[in-house]
């Protein structure tokens, strides 16, 4: 087992820090005596004096990295050029994979920003962006279409926005994240105006015009109108956009009136 030993060695080598994934309190106690250590996950239930916690167990250990790289830099727990080692539980609740990245490899990403501090429950924001994500990925019937989500903060948005029309869900109880409401949503996006949800998920209306003045909101230049109401209506309520441009395929999500997150649907 030299070689093995010799390469495991090599890979935790000179690590400014060591981020533990959701881990046991005897797992955290043994790695904190002797490494700079920031533990992710749900709670912290180690009393970690670095922690950043994670809303979401993404599936996918790319994105749990991104996250915690991003929260912990944000929080200032380690520097944007550290080099990190991860343990994590891929494949059951114990430490199973280890893999070093430096924080820099990351492109910041927003994914952090938008679901921490947020009003809207995390869950409730991943279903809407994946709701976007899979229509910038098949459009409507074969086409491109754009879209707006507005979650959070709805009683104040609704304020702020008038009717384009007769709200389907006006009487209806229904949550995003249901296959068949996802179904709706992807439907009723090829009509103009907003949707606006709950913190909680609940679809509150369709076809909603938004009205926040757009005086002094900044963003990207060649983005249009469907942006600048993103970014208006975020920056006068508690409310979180997330916008599917029809031009260009991308999604983008805005947060107190600023662009904290652009991706692309077919990289995601």
């Amino acid at each position: 087992m030299t070689g093995l030993d010799d390469f495991l060695d090599e890979l935790v080598a000179d690590a400014d820090a060591v981020f533990l994934f959701s881990p046991g309190k005897s797992d955290y106690e043994t790695m904190a005596e002797d490494e700079e250590t920031v533990v992710v996950g749900p709670d912290n239930d180690v009393e970690a004096e670095s922690f950043v916690e994670l809303p979401l167990e993404f599936e996918d250990l790319r994105d749990r990295v991104r996250f915690g790289v991003e929260g912990a830099v944000e929080n200032g727990h380690v520097d944007e050029d550290a080099e990190l080692v991860c343990l994590a539980g891929v494949f059951g609740e114990d430490a199973d994979t280890v893999t070093r990245v430096r924080a820099d490899e990351f492109e910041k990403s927003g994914v952090y920003d938008l679901f921490a501090n947020s009003r809207a429950e995390p869950s409730v924001i991943r279903d809407v962006l994946e709701v976007a994500v899979e229509l910038g990925k098949k459009g409507q019937k074969g086409k491109p279409v754009g879209a707006l989500f507005v979650v959070g903060d709805a009683g104040k948005v609704m304020n702020k926005s008038r009717p384009l029309s007769y709200n389907p869900f006006e009487k209806s109880h229904v949550h995003v994240g249901d296959p068949i409401v996802n179904v709706m949503l992807k439907e009723f996006s090829r009509l103009d105006g907003a949707f606006v949800i709950s913190d909680s998920g609940k679809i509150v209306s369709a076809y909603r015009y938004l009205e926040p003045s757009a005086e002094g909101v900044d963003i990207p230049k060649g983005l249009g109108a469907r942006h600048m109401a993103a970014g208006a209506i975020t920056r006068d309520t508690n409310a979180i956009a997330i916008v599917l441009s029809e031009s260009d395929g991308l999604v983008r999500a805005f947060k107190a009136g600023e662009l904290i997150l652009e991706l692309d649907p077919e990289a995601y």
